[in-house]
């Protein structure tokens, strides 16, 4: 089959979550499974495309990220791409995520992910003219077949859009971080729990934040470490002085690959309190590293840590804090939640995610003849 994914995600992504599945689905989809795969966005900023391999074809031109510049690139995009991808004469096209207009040309069978359904559960956390639901809703609708990330997402994909469930297959992610050790001097030496990523709205950084400030127990014994997700705000600045939270106790820290896994491999444990998440990545980045994963109970977040997770209410603080405590302070508890990380980490990884979603665009072929 000749396979092209869009411009979407690696266009407009420097770095993340979609990006990397995409990397990760079009270069296992031209390597393992000899398709013939074409990656095509005219301008580009995505580090994990910049460094593929030979066998992945990409058409398009590597650019710098420039700050506010998104739009233009996205519009740019979508003007350009579509003849490129006319011209190749796809069979499948996998569109990356939610455009106005059918980016497949009429011949090509059309396949969209859905990645999560927070636009439609938390609405008050976008702008009131923030167009996602409508253009997802779209896409959804003109796909000749969905993939979500998770049966969560699939749920509420069919309970929120009316979506056809015939129509939709699940195909869990995978997760690998580099095996690269970061320098021990990065790594704080006081023990510390670990948040990674974006932490504003469903996300609840805050929540965290009020059940580590009620906790006298984890205050004099564990600092936190942010990983990503830019430095500190200024109302989380307040929040924390209000707390009686000292900032030499919650830090911000940045960088690659190899550093997170540093700091999944020294946490006493990562802490996840979203409110829903469509899949989740750090819980399982953690157990890759042998960390313990203290979660909420949100969204997909059961779903995907199983037994391999010690599981909170997230709007509640002190739910969080017991939680916390309870790992951090137990050793047998910490090292069953190790045990079963190993365990349920096997049921992740970016070869199944290939093979399955290769299923999905195979079932096109069966179709036609």
């Amino acid at each position: 089959m000749r396979i092209v994914y869009d411009h979407q995600i690696v266009g407009s992504q420097e770095f993340g979550g979609a990006s990397r599945y995409v990397y990760e689905l079009a270069t296992r989809m031209a390597e393992t499974h000899r398709q013939d795969v074409y990656v095509v966005s005219p301008l580009f900023a995505n580090r994990y495309v910049k460094s593929r391999p030979e066998s992945l074809k990409v058409i398009g031109v590597p650019i710098p990220r420039i700050p506010r510049t998104g739009r233009m690139v996205l519009a740019l995009n979508s003007l350009v791409a579509r003849p490129m991808i006319r011209g190749l004469r796809p069979d499948v096209v996998h569109e990356t995520y939610y455009s106005r207009r059918r980016v497949a040309p009429r011949a090509a069978r059309a396949v969209v992910t859905v990645y999560d359904m927070i636009h439609e559960r938390f609405p008050e956390e976008f702008r009131a003219n923030d167009p996602t639901r409508q253009l997802k809703a779209a896409a959804v609708a003109r796909a000749d077949h969905v993939i979500c990330i998770s049966e969560y997402t699939r749920r509420d994909l069919v309970e929120l859009v009316r979506v056809d469930p015939a129509k939709i297959t699940v195909v869990y992610l995978g997760v690998a971080l580099t095996s690269a050790r970061a320098s021990a001097t990065s790594i704080p030496t006081r023990p510390f729990l670990l948040f990674v990523g974006y932490r504003g709205g469903y996300k609840n950084f805050i929540g965290m934040l009020r059940a580590y400030a009620a906790s006298p127990r984890l205050r004099q014994t564990v600092d936190i470490v942010c990983f990503g997700g830019g430095t500190f705000s200024r109302a989380e600045m307040n929040l924390m002085r209000n707390l009686g939270v000292s900032d030499t106790h919650v830090r911000h820290q940045s960088g690659g690959d190899a550093l997170l896994a540093a700091h999944y491999r020294a946490a006493s444990a990562l802490v996840y309190p979203s409110l829903y998440e469509g899949f989740g990545i750090p819980p399982l980045e953690a157990m890759s590293c042998d960390c313990p994963v203290v979660c909420s109970n949100g969204g997909s977040i059961p779903e995907i840590v199983a037994e391999a997770g010690e599981l909170f209410d997230p709007r509640e603080p002190e739910s969080i804090a017991v939680a916390i405590e309870r790992v951090v302070f137990d050793d047998f508890r910490r090292g069953q939640l190790v045990a079963h990380g190993r365990e349920r980490i096997k049921h992740f990884s970016w070869a199944r995610c290939a093979r399955e979603t290769l299923d999905v665009y195979r079932r096109f072929q069966s179709q036609d003849t």
